[in-house]
């Protein structure tokens, strides 16, 4: 069983994106259980594949914080067929990076939400045209005001992509609302890299946007130029299937802040 979970799972990175990527282009091995369970250990709730605890590929044991998450993750696990794809697991991918690689490196998690603080996607508007300018404000400028009220960070926004820096003091703000909980920490990157920006992140995991609201602030652009041109149908694919990361993020954020969609 564990050459299977390391050729399932082998060095998934702290991007959900890539992880998703590599998930799609490994072969799909055949599923090799009957029966999946959840057990209490005392300080979480592991995973069972026919009574058999789960290892994560850094040979850790796959187990959730919490009994909704861990039915969560027992819930993919069942609805595999005759072969196990990976690509249909965003909440086991997301879970185990966060058990090995969060857990040890919080730190260095953090920096990189701060570095997308630093020039987040909410800050960097359109001067035209008119109506991409309005549909940005419509779903931008209220994140912006939440920041500023809620985590004391004024951000500077701007018209174009030239870079703008951040006042310290924003960023220092920001910063400290990260959360400390690796189950937390790790959901909040991988909503952060699918969204392309840290302020939505953060108020999804506070509650202000749900998790209609943040996908839609993070595909204002998109939408508008599909708006314009048409619909992509090679580009919905690829969106629906990082909506299910992040429906995994949002999951784990619900959860770990004692709160539901």
């Amino acid at each position: 069983m564990r050459d299977i979970f390391e050729e399932l799972f082998q060095s998934e990175p702290i991007d959900p994106v890539e992880a998703a990527r590599r998930s799609v282009r490994r072969p799909l091995r055949r599923r090799f259980y009957d029966e999946v369970s959840v057990a209490e250990n005392g300080s979480g709730f592991d995973l069972q594949l026919d009574g058999r605890p789960v290892k994560t590929p850094a040979r850790r044991t796959l187990s959730a914080p919490t009994r909704a998450l861990g039915e969560a993750l027992a819930a993919e696990w069942r609805a595999q067929g005759e072969l196990i794809d990976p690509a249909t697991m965003p909440l086991t991918r997301l879970a185990n990076t966060i058990i090995d690689g969060v857990a040890d490196a919080p730190g260095a998690v953090a920096g990189e939400i701060a570095k997308y603080l630093g020039s987040d996607l909410v800050l960097y508007r359109a001067d035209a045209p008119e109506g991409l300018v309005r549909r940005q404000r419509e779903h931008w400028d209220p994140i912006a005001a939440w920041a500023r009220e809620a985590l004391r960070a004024t951000f500077l926004a701007t018209a174009g992509v030239m870079p703008v820096a951040q006042p310290e003091a924003a960023l220092a703000a920001a910063r400290a609302a990260l959360p400390q909980d690796p189950w937390r920490l790790g959901a909040l990157h991988a909503a952060t890299t699918l969204t392309g920006s840290g302020l939505i992140a953060l108020a999804l995991d506070a509650g202000r946007l749900s998790l209609a609201e943040a996908w839609a602030a993070a595909h204002v652009d998109e939408d508008w130029n599909m708006d314009q041109w048409g619909r992509d149908a090679i580009a919905l694919e690829r969106r629906a299937f990082r909506f299910g990361e992040m429906q995994a993020a949002a999951a784990v954020l619900a959860q770990m802040s004692d709160r539901s969609d």
